[in-house]
């Protein structure tokens, strides 16, 4: 169990420090941060352009860091014989992969949770049609380049890295800024601050589950072909009701249909953007099952990347 421990420890950090993390963090943020002042003039509309860009950009820029930092941590390590000196110390092979997934998932988890606190932040900045609050706004704008501005004196007087510094500097700044936003500042119109939070942890949910097959993905499939791989899955799922929940006139076929259906996920189940929309109450319970669903869907996936991990030929390493 130390073992899977530090092996998952090292896989977060690992993510962390890599620069494209940080430069696709920064962009997904500042993104967000913006949408208020592009949703302007956009009558009766502008919360719902924001809530709906802002949940879009973080399930999105989540899922490509995901199979970024899954290729790196597991399909490089490979390519380049790290996992073979890893292998060749008392760690188990199960314990190798298993900790991999648990520190790929933590890290992207960590990204959608970061896009997350700048979509409650950027509803806030977005008062009405006709304006936005200048103040939150550049207020949020510029504890983001304070992150940054942290990032770099640590590494340079420190020989920190850059990425992980700055991103534990946002972290504490967005988060304490969502807070003080929420605490301060006036409940804003046509959205309900509650279920735009439960919407958010489905967000997070599915990105947990399109981390775990990014790294089942990653454990035979470099980056480009594990990126085409879990797109497809994406979309997918994004049209799966339509696409195989449908009956046909062959018994065959709708076997064939529900099979792929139980095996996709769903994700218009994690897609509560139109609820918010029409202030629809997320119910405690929906936020329940979903928990299940991806937990279970975690750990099949997980025991799957450990029996194809079982007896992967690794840099040339044999052994079962």
């Amino acid at each position: 169990m130390f073992n899977l421990f530090k092996i998952s420890v090292n896989a977060f950090r690992e993510s962390l420090r890599e620069p494209v993390y940080y430069l696709m963090l920064l962009a997904a943020l500042l993104l967000i941060g913006h949408y208020p002042s592009i949703a302007i003039f956009v009558f009766f509309e502008q919360m719902k352009l924001v809530v709906d860009s802002s949940m879009a950009t973080g399930l999105v820029f989540s899922l490509l860091v995901a199979i970024l930092c899954a290729s790196h941590t597991v399909s490089r390590e490979m390519r380049n014989g790290t996992v073979l000196l890893l292998l060749s110390k008392p760690v188990q092979r199960w314990s190798f992969i298993l900790g991999k997934i648990i520190g790929i998932v933590a890290a992207s988890a960590l990204f959608a949770l970061l896009c997350n606190l700048s979509t409650i932040i950027s509803v806030y900045i977005a008062v009405d049609q006709f304006r936005f609050d200048m103040v939150l706004y550049f207020s949020f704008i510029g504890l983001l380049f304070l992150s940054s501005a942290i990032g770099m004196v640590f590494n340079y007087w420190k020989g920190s890295s850059f990425p992980e510094v700055a991103t534990y500097a946002t972290l504490l700044f967005v988060g304490v800024f969502a807070v003080y936003c929420n605490l301060s500042q006036p409940v804003p119109e046509n959205v309900i601050v509650a279920d735009l939070v439960r919407a958010l942890v489905m967000v997070n949910l599915a990105v947990i589950a399109m981390s775990t097959i990014a790294v089942v993905g990653a454990i035979n499939l470099d980056v480009v072909p594990n990126l085409c791989v879990c797109t497809v899955i994406f979309f997918l799922g994004l049209v799966s009701s339509y696409l195989f929940q449908r009956q046909t006139d062959s018994e065959l076929v709708n076997v064939i249909f529900s099979t792929l259906y139980a095996i996709l996920p769903n994700w218009q189940f994690f897609w509560l953007a139109d609820a918010i929309a029409v202030q629809r109450t997320i119910p405690n319970s929906y936020l329940v099952d979903a928990a299940v669903y991806v937990l279970l869907y975690v750990v099949i996936l997980a025991m799957w990347a450990v029996a194809l991990f079982q007896n992967k030929e690794v840099a040339g390493d044999s052994r079962n």
